[in-house]
């Protein structure tokens, strides 16, 4: 199977316990598969994926080109919980739908994956967990719970922890967006476009860097002026669901891979369980995943290495695709850890 000769399906979970005590019923997990399962079930990689991001953004990853390649491995790509893919406010009837949709953990969705992983996979053996942003918390948050089903993990532009600074930044993007009138505090019947735009505008500021506007690097997307820059982030988030960006918004928010009954708060035990080879990914320039709150948790994983993207990119710089020399270096070091484990 090519990357071209993907397949998409939902694993159905049933009543799912969540983390916060509620259940979240009849779940549902989207996901993309790209190539096929080996005999002795170690050939598989998961990509869990971001915020905002449907399967389908993680697709530029994976290639004949790239170290994750279909005819080597089988690819596994889990929409997060809360998205629009997988059960979420927009698509879960009756009395779980919209903004009585119920709060999500990291841990919840990786909880839920591990039982694709187990039940439709057969327990396979993770050669290696990848993620940007919230896909990378995701990838930690596996490391740590599963070390002896992950041999590796790569993450790029994110912590393990959502930082005090970093959840300031979402209550700014959160308030522009739940102030629309329109909105009715989740209860809206027309989506809250206003909110949905200034979401979308003040989101940008903080999605690049300083210097990606100061060098006009905005040109390379094809964009004549930062407002036509501006005017894309608007309508992308027109086509997102209002309730489905605050049910993943609140997950990253909340995001903490101690956050669960392993660890039980301890962050430093979370960090120290990740044992197997490690790339901590951050950007030079992001403003919310810093590098040095990156910097300070990779110290505190054993298996661990850092290695920083400089780009003027900001957060933007460690997603699929996004800027050619960052992803390069992204998947070099992908190639690394999976050229270790055949070694």
């Amino acid at each position: 199977m090519t990357k071209n000769q993907w397949l998409k399906d939902d694993f159905e979970a049933g009543d799912l316990p969540l983390s916060s005590g509620e259940t979240l019923r009849s779940a549902r997990l989207h996901y993309h598969q790209i190539g096929h399962l080996n005999a002795p079930k170690d050939n598989l990689i998961l990509l869990p994926t971001y915020y905002g991001g449907a399967a389908t953004g993680n697709h530029p990853w994976v290639g004949p080109d790239s170290p994750l390649d279909p005819d080597k491995y089988c690819i596994v790509i889990p929409s997060m919980l809360g998205a629009g893919e997988s059960s979420s406010p927009a698509n879960t009837p009756g009395s779980q739908s919209g903004s009585r949709f119920p709060a999500i953990s990291l841990y919840d969705n990786v909880m839920l994956q591990k039982r694709l992983v187990d039940e439709v996979f057969g327990g396979a053996s993770l050669a290696l967990v990848m993620g940007w942003s919230m896909g990378g918390m995701q990838a930690l948050q596996w490391g740590c719970l599963f070390p002896e089903q992950v041999r590796s993990v790569l993450a790029t532009c994110c912590t393990a922890r959502c930082y005090p600074h970093n959840q300031v930044f979402l209550e700014g993007v959160k308030s522009a967006l739940s102030c629309d009138q329109a909105f009715q505090d989740g209860r809206y019947q027309q989506p809250p476009e206003r909110g949905l735009r200034a979401f979308g505008r003040v989101y940008a500021g903080w999605a690049y860097s300083q210097a990606f506007f100061r060098h006009e690097r905005w040109r390379e997307l094809g964009f004549q002026s930062i407002e036509g820059l501006l005017q894309f982030w608007e309508q992308d988030h027109l086509a997102q669901d209002a309730n489905n960006l605050l049910s993943t918004l609140n997950t990253w928010q909340q995001g903490d891979i101690s956050n669960n009954p392993v660890f039980e708060g301890n962050y430093q035990a979370a960090l120290a369980a990740l044992t197997m080879p490690t790339r901590v990914i951050p950007s030079s320039t992001d403003l919310y995943f810093t590098a040095n709150d990156a910097e300070q948790d990779a110290l505190l994983m054993p298996g661990a290495r850092l290695e920083v993207l400089a780009s003027d990119w900001g957060h933007i710089a460690g997603g699929p695709g996004r800027e050619s020399q960052s992803q390069q270096k992204i998947l070099a070091a992908a190639e690394e850890l999976l050229s270790e484990q055949a070694s």
